[in-house]
């Protein structure tokens, strides 16, 4: 990690403590004590597991990508992924430095830097379709509740859907109408060259098309291969489904019982998505409030609630920190690259 890394993962910590300690103004510490004592551990360790097969799946995912093209590509090595993704999205504004980190990680344990970019794609694009997939159900069950409750939450899950639902209509349009997306690429970036200097605008251009170009081509690749996409998709679905449930299992653990689980799951879903509009890196401020918005139903304690969000934020935002640290410090795995005339056989 650079100085700048570092001192942004420190700002983000102490902004977090900020938080914490005006969330946690109008809780009496006696209550607050009590209601840490009375937690059923059991279902906390639950919550814990489900956010271990968060990044646990997302590391299989990596894996089922990279198998065909790389031999002894480790699970230590594909977890290490995710991981430091979560710690560079957590420290950047939009979680901007996910992708770069995902890549540089996968560099480092022997993977081209050119396939790592397009893996890294096409694990985001699997990702966003589950996201939105996910947003649809959660809008039936959900957003009922809160356009009665929390009417003015509604237009940002909205901005939210419609941000990654046309991020994967872009991502698409590279797969399926190639030459169609590199004319509509060069007219958008025409205003962007009235603002950087000829060079500077070349090199700029230059990237991305090296970027659209590998990503078509790899996903040309990867497409057709659809029982691979089917695996990968089934494993995303259900990694987001256990980053969902955590909450559920909190509010157990707060020894709240005859919850709707699906709603609650529902709502978690569109606090993810008001999170994502949020440009402070990892929603900060925006996350803690949705949570305690929508939840204050479901936990009527006020005490309870704070702690049941500090504990979810310790949960999916700074334990990745934490462990995205230790995994930017592991010494990395080296993956053996499968020669062509072997990938092919393989295949066969």
């Amino acid at each position: 990690m650079t100085r700048k890394n570092i001192w942004s993962l420190l700002a983000m910590v102490a902004l977090g403590v900020g938080i914490s300690w005006y969330s946690l103004r109008n809780v009496k510490l006696s209550h607050l004590m009590n209601d840490i004592v009375t937690l059923n551990w059991w279902w906390l360790l639950v919550a814990l597991g489900c956010i271990g097969l968060y990044f646990g799946l997302e590391a299989v995912v990596l894996q089922k990508f990279v198998r065909h093209r790389y031999r002894n590509y480790s699970f230590r090595s594909a977890l290490r992924v995710p991981l430091a993704e979560q710690l560079f999205n957590g420290i950047t504004p939009f979680s901007s430095g996910g992708q770069p980190a995902q890549i540089f990680v996968m560099a480092q344990s022997g993977i081209d830097a050119g396939r790592a970019s397009s893996v890294a794609l096409m694990k985001f694009v699997v990702f966003q379709a589950m996201v939105v997939l996910n947003f649809l159900f959660a809008m039936l069950i959900g957003f009922h509740y809160l356009a009665e409750k929390l009417s003015y939450l509604s237009l940002y899950v909205l901005l939210g859907f419609l941000i990654h639902f046309a991020v994967i209509v872009g991502l698409l349009l590279v797969m399926y109408w190639y030459n169609f997306t590199k004319r509509a690429v060069r007219i958008v970036l025409i205003p962007v060259g009235w603002f950087m200097k000829a060079d500077r605008f070349a090199k700029f251009q230059d990237n991305i098309n090296e970027k659209i170009d590998s990503f078509y081509e790899e996903s040309l690749r990867m497409t057709k291969d659809w029982r691979m996409l089917i695996e990968v998709s089934v494993l995303t679905f259900f990694q987001l489904l256990f980053y969902y449930l955590i909450p559920y299992f909190i509010m157990r653990a707060m020894g709240y019982h005859g919850i709707n689980v699906i709603m609650v799951t529902s709502l978690n879903v569109l606090i993810f998505l008001v999170t994502s509009l949020f440009p402070i890196p990892g929603g900060a401020g925006g996350a803690e409030f949705g949570f305690t918005e929508l939840f204050a139903k479901f936990i009527p304690s006020h005490s309870k609630l704070i702690l049941a969000m500090l504990i979810w934020r310790i949960l999916t935002y700074y334990l990745g920190l934490f462990l995205g640290m230790f995994a930017m410090a592991m010494r990395p795995e080296k993956a053996e690259e499968i020669p062509m005339d072997q990938e092919v056989t393989n295949k066969n």
